[in-house]
Order: C-alpha cells, then sequence, then structure tokens
C-alpha cells in the first residue's frame, strides 16, 4: 500500500478521528460546567485536568457508537496518529506551569495546545478542516483567553468542537467507500 493509500485508508476506517473530536465537545462541556461554579481558581483547574482524563475512553465509546476502527491495526500509520497525540502530552507541562503561576489562563493554554495538536492531522487525514482549525484555535482562543474569563475559552471550545464535527462529517461523506471488491470511488459514506 503506497502512502497515499494508507491515509486515504486511515481517514475512512477511523472517519478522520471524528470520534475524538466528539468526545472533545463531551470534555469542553465538562470544563465549562466547572469554570462556571464558585470554586477556587485552583480547584477548578484541577478538576479540569481531571475531567480532560477520560477524553480517549470516551473516544473509544463513540467510535463503537459511529463505528469507527479505534486501533486500525492494520495501517502502520496508525502510529503515527498516536504519535502526534503522544506529543501533544510534553506540551502539557506548559499548562501544569501556568496551573500556579498565572491559573486564570490554564484552560486558554490547554485550549491553545489542543489546537495547535491538529496540524499534523490535517495532512495524515489529508484534511482542510484540521489544518484550518489548527490555526484558527490558538489565536482565537489567546484573544479570548486574554480578554474574558475561562468559561468564555470553555464556551469558544464547544461551540468550535461541534462545528469541527460537522466539518468532518462532511469531509468524512466524501470518502470513498472500502467494501469487499476493494474502493468504489463513486460511493459515499
Amino acid at each position: 500500500m503506497s502512502l497515499d493509500e494508507m491515509r486515504l485508508d486511515g481517514a475512512i476506517k477511523q472517519k478522520k478521528g471524528l470520534h475524538f473530536i466528539l468526545a472533545s465537545v463531551i470534555i469542553w462541556s465538562a470544563v465549562l460546567a466547572i469554570h462556571l461554579t464558585t470554586l477556587h481558581i485552583l480547584t477548578k483547574n484541577l478538576l479540569t485536568f481531571c475531567f480532560t482524563a477520560p477524553l480517549v475512553p470516551l473516544a473509544f465509546m463513540i467510535s463503537k457508537i459511529i463505528k469507527v476502527d479505534f486501533a486500525n491495526k492494520d495501517n502502520s500509520l496508525t502510529n503515527l496518529g498516536i504519535l502526534f497525540s503522544v506529543n501533544q502530552m510534553l506540551y502539557l507541562l506548559i499548562a501544569m506551569w501556568i496551573y500556579n503561576a498565572v491559573p486564570e489562563k490554564m484552560v486558554m493554554i490547554l485550549a491553545m495546545i489542543f489546537g495547535a495538536h491538529l496540524l499534523p492531522y490535517g495532512w495524515l487525514y489529508k484534511s482542510k478542516s484540521y489544518i484550518v482549525l489548527s490555526i484558527v484555535i490558538p489565536v482565537a482562543v489567546l484573544i479570548i483567553g486574554v480578554n474574558f474569563p475561562p468559561s468564555f475559552v470553555a464556551g469558544f471550545m464547544i461551540a468550535v468542537e461541534i462545528i469541527f464535527s460537522l466539518l468532518l462529517i462532511n469531509e468524512v461523506k466524501k470518502l470513498p467507500v472500502i467494501g469487499k471488491g476493494g474502493r468504489d470511488k463513486n460511493a459515499v459514506l
């Protein structure tokens, strides 16, 4: 299988990572709920970290509902996609520092890290939505986060993730279907 065929295979079988974006809508909704409370900011931030932890299990459950091949073990580019995500963990050290140094900006930093980490998926899934939003999210979040409280950032992220999900659904519908006899270039999902 050529590189482009592996990229297409991953985009089709994993529906361009839609399960993770849908899971992130749930995560950002939880973050918004936390930051609308009257809890102390350090408690809110700790809970924010805790509520981001179930992203992978949520994505796994959603993958079963929307029929995504979560592991896609037949495609060696799946490991590259995992590397793209694991790389994001290194940047979370910045958020951990912000947690105490400038606690009211931690959600902003988390959102910027999330947005920026989308860029390589634009290449992996041949997705304009990933590329555009990997730039739009960090810039917009910086502007919102500097001028408004964390709850505004979380609310913005929910809206963006819903729009992102709809864009990905549209992109996935345009992908060819892989059947028993190979790809049907005229079929859509």
